[in-house]
């Protein structure tokens, strides 16, 4: 009599029941132990096939003390972390893992030391490693091996993977002076945050004081990755009574923010407002006008972490173990000389148009 199985997740005594075999012959196959004759090994991959059983990733621990699971956490899924999860799944076609995706959900101001709590609850029964994205700690705690992609500030004692965002941020500003402006704002991040904002602020500072220009705390703002926070921020630089001719965003979000609000405010770009960003992801090439931007290779960070994992899971120790890789400057539409007037924001304090 053949055996029925319900609509109910597959055990390994359903597999048993129907190949005629016992559940240690069953389990004997699935972790390719010698005693079992061919024929048979045959008959029970068949049914494992037929049912679809796939074992738990806890019992999959518990027995073999590895999962072969990669989790990648994010506190949400945004362009950046959209982009960088494409490059983690093509690193995944070259081994044999697995990857799971955890999101924080990004709801609410990023809460530190969220990847912690993941780490916990997933380190060890269900992940064999973990890729984390803009963690928020500089050493999170974690009973299995971690990548941080663009880490923390002082997160250098793990591996790490992020871009030049030295050199990026710099060119991104010599751009801006190239065309003849003087007076650039710059949307970074909060303090006690990403290694990457402090190094994007730096080449800010360090283009303007190459080209003679003195540093104005005036035109700097935290904007971050929320577009409440981002707007609020670009409303209060354009509202100046001697507002910025340009901005340098951090991020392209916070530049396709600016942009918004520049027109929002009666602000033309790139007549009255130049804007350029940093990620070049793929909306930045689809607003009006195209978004001019820095880009570092997402999806090549991604692809590059899972890679340094792997290599750290199979007790290789990696060629780099904090790489940096290359960033560039992709001109659009977006940034042009400064405008001979300035012209006032429309419903502002300022008084009238200024000449520059």
């Amino acid at each position: 009599m053949v055996s029925q199985v319900t609509n109910s997740r597959v055990t390994i005594r359903d597999v048993a029941a129907r190949a005629g075999v016992s559940v240690a012959t069953v389990s004997k196959v699935l972790n390719n132990r010698y005693g079992v004759a061919a024929a048979t090994v045959a008959r029970v991959r068949e049914v494992i096939a037929e049912l679809g059983f796939e074992s738990s990733l806890v019992a999959r621990s518990l027995r073999n003390h590895r999962t072969n699971v990669i989790g990648v956490l994010v506190w949400a899924i945004e362009p950046f972390s959209a982009e960088l999860l494409k490059g983690a799944e093509r690193a995944m076609r070259d081994n044999d893992y697995e990857l799971v995706i955890y999101s924080a959900g990004g709801v609410g101001p990023r809460d530190l030391g969220w990847e912690n709590r993941y780490l916990s609850r997933l380190s060890g029964t269900l992940i064999d490693g973990a890729v984390l994205v803009t963690p928020t700690v500089s050493a999170p705690r974690s009973d299995v091996p971690v990548v941080a992609v663009d880490p923390h500030t002082g997160g250098e004692d793990g591996p790490t993977v992020g871009a030049d965002n030295f050199r990026g941020a710099r060119m991104a500003t010599e751009h801006l002076l190239s065309l003849g402006h003087r007076r650039i704002g710059f949307l970074g991040r909060p303090p006690r945050d990403l290694k990457s904002s402090q190094e994007r602020e730096d080449g800010y500072r360090s283009a303007l004081a190459a080209a003679g220009v003195a540093f104005d705390p005036g035109l700097v703002r935290a904007a971050g990755y929320q577009e409440d926070v981002s707007r609020q921020a670009v409303h209060e630089l354009l509202s100046q009574p001697d507002r910025p001719t340009a901005i340098f965003a951090a991020n392209d979000l916070s530049a396709l923010v600016a942009m918004d609000e520049a027109t929002t405010l009666g602000i033309r770009v790139p007549d009255d407002l130049s804007v350029i960003g940093f990620d070049n992801v793929p909306e930045s090439m689809m607003a009006d006008p195209p978004l001019t931007t820095i880009e570092q290779p997402i999806q090549l960070l991604g692809r590059r972490a899972v890679e340094m994992l792997v290599e750290i899971l199979a007790g290789n120790e990696p060629a780099e173990t904090h790489v940096r890789l290359p960033t560039r400057l992709v001109e659009r539409a977006s940034c042009a000389a400064p405008p001979k007037v300035v012209r006032p924001v429309t419903g502002s304090s300022a008084s009238g148009s200024v000449q520059v």
